[in-house]
């Protein structure tokens, strides 16, 4: 495989179930209800008279442009994403696993390896591409992995997968 071939193809995206309803719901209301106001907003700014210097219509027309980026955007996603299902019963961390871990200078915390599209780390959804969540996939309960952050390496120890 050539380079231009490698640079072609995605990484593969993850989504939970929840996720991918949450983010078709979001490319439904922006393909009907936002082209709508948009067009309604457009119509307006064209009756307002000559377009090249129209601030109005160029605004609108700018509007239309993210839009329809984000649209494209989210069906690109949703086209290669793999949908996560929640393991049970499985002894090593996968995507979609719920991770109970402890360090000395955080305590314990929970985690749950999502997708980049849903990490929230603030909620404890941590990409499976975060340093953390690299560390810890394919390891055990009641193994120890190391991770180097920007205040220096912490030490985790995994107390529960599930």
């Amino acid at each position: 495989m050539d380079n231009d071939q490698k640079n072609d193809q995605k990484a593969e995206e993850y989504v939970s179930a929840e996720g991918r309803a949450m983010l078709e719901k979001k490319l439904e209301e922006l393909k009907s209800q936002k082209r709508l106001v948009i067009a309604e907003r457009l119509e307006y700014a064209k009756s307002l008279g000559d377009l090249s210097e129209n601030s109005e219509y160029q605004e609108a027309k700018e509007v239309q442009m993210v839009n329809e980026a984000e649209i494209a955007e989210l069906e690109d996603f949703l086209s290669i994403a793999v949908t996560i299902k929640k393991p049970s019963g499985v002894s090593e961390i996968s995507i979609g696993s719920a991770v109970i871990v402890s360090s000395s200078s955080l305590g314990r915390e929970r985690y749950t390896i999502v997708g980049t599209q849903e990490a929230n780390p603030a909620s404890g959804r941590i990409s499976n591409e975060s340093p953390l969540a690299r560390a810890l996939l394919g390891r055990k309960r009641g193994e120890k992995v190391s991770v180097i952050t920007p205040k220096g390496e912490i030490e985790y120890f995994i107390i529960d997968i599930a």
